[in-house]
């Protein structure tokens, strides 16, 4: 017996949770088909971030916003279920001339409308006592934010679930269903599930969905690492990261980058990254991304070199060749959209993509323009780094 909805949604994800979230409230009925457990992939291997302080200008930053508003917005009233944290994020600069690279970049973000403060290294310390003594200035972003993301994806999808959706684990999609040109379905072990739309969701796999339907898409695994302290007094109070984030973030390099993000969490860890390197989908613990990391977050903050490391985890970030998403429909193949691709911004432009479909899936004319991160942009040219596309459907 095949089952019918408004909406299919492949991946249960926070992607794939909000987009659940926000159709249900609009009131379409909608499956959820996920191929294991919910939140069981990227969302479960990253720190939560909602972060406009690395944004450049341009759609990302518009959708960053926009989601944003939406955190604290209309989903405000749940915030406590996923441990919202209104931060703000320091970018610190330690060399004259990353400083004043920082400089020029916060001062085109505050033309843009986003809040950010010059911190002198008296003023830095004031908001941070125990940074490095090198540090020259900062930029302070009060607006950066941050959920436990495995949380906010759970709750999420149980609140669709209150709303009507359905919820199919371990349940493979092994073919997508046509009619003519049109996908109206899929198939999986537990049976076949037809819908108006079908919403791949699937993450860093996003591209397998992608090949059953017959079309390319240059969604590519970036492996990175956090490492995970034991519980400690409060020592560090903001996102704080250095100036060398927002090129890492920007960068297309296939080779290990790393630079320091540190955070401390309500439970008394210290969350520290950052790495990111393409190395397609291999899974295996890296002992030089480890090392980078921890080195580089020595740096920014000394006391972290008497600390004892209780743990590390690994994912992979969906990431684009030109580092902007891939949301909305696609052309080329009818009934197939998509909403994967956002990189190390998943869980904080979660909120956003998932309201924009619901919105346009509905017949309502989405509050942002989708144009920018359609599907079929990458038709025009070849996309670098393509033939990492491997990977298996969600």
């Amino acid at each position: 017996m095949t089952r019918t909805s408004d909406i299919i949604v492949i991946g249960a994800g926070i992607i794939g949770a909000a987009t659940a979230y926000f159709a249900t409230r609009a009131g379409l009925s909608v499956t959820v088909i996920e191929r294991d457990l919910p939140a069981c992939g990227t969302s479960s291997r990253c720190e939560g971030n909602i972060l406009v302080s690395d944004k450049e200008l341009g759609p990302e930053l518009e959708l960053t916003r926009y989601s944003l508003g939406l955190w604290r917005g209309e989903l405000a009233e749940h915030g406590h279920l996923w441990e919202f944290e209104r931060k703000g994020g320091i970018i610190v600069a330690s060399r004259e001339t990353s400083l004043a690279s920082l400089d020029r970049f916060s001062a085109s973000q505050r033309a843009y409308g986003i809040r950010s403060e010059r911190l002198d290294p008296a003023e830095l310390r004031a908001h941070e006592p125990h940074i490095t003594d090198r540090a020259l200035g900062a930029a302070y972003y009060p607006e950066d934010s941050q959920v436990q993301p495995v949380l906010a994806a759970s709750h999420l999808l149980r609140l669709a679930r209150e709303g009507g959706a359905e919820l199919m684990v371990r349940s493979p999609v092994v073919e997508l269903l046509r009619r003519g040109d049109r996908v109206v379905g899929a198939r999986t072990p537990n049976g076949d599930f037809q819908a108006a739309h079908i919403v791949n969701a699937t993450g860093t796999w996003a591209g397998g969905i992608g090949e059953l339907a017959g079309v390319a898409l240059p969604v590519l695994p970036r492996r990175g690492f956090v490492l995970v302290t034991e519980r400690l007094p409060p020592m560090v109070h903001h996102k704080v990261y250095a100036a060398e984030y927002v090129d890492n973030v920007g960068s297309s390099d296939a080779g290990l980058q790393a630079s320091p993000v540190v955070e401390g969490t309500p439970a008394g860890t210290i969350l520290i990254g950052s790495s990111r390197e393409r190395v397609g989908f291999d899974g295996s613990v890296s002992t030089a991304a480890l090392s980078a990391i921890a080195r580089n977050a020595v740096a920014l903050f000394p006391f972290l070199e008497r600390t004892r490391i209780l743990r590390h985890y690994h994912g992979f970030r969906p990431y684009c060749p030109d580092h902007l998403p891939v949301i909305g429909p696609d052309p080329r193949a009818p009934g197939l959209w998509h909403a994967a691709g956002h990189e190390g911004a998943g869980i904080g432009l979660a909120a956003g993509t998932g309201k924009l479909l619901a919105q346009a899936m509905s017949d309502a004319d989405p509050d942002l323009a989708l144009h920018p991160f359609r599907p079929e942009r990458f038709d025009a040219a070849a996309a670098p780094g393509a033939e990492h596309l491997e990977g298996r459907a969600s």
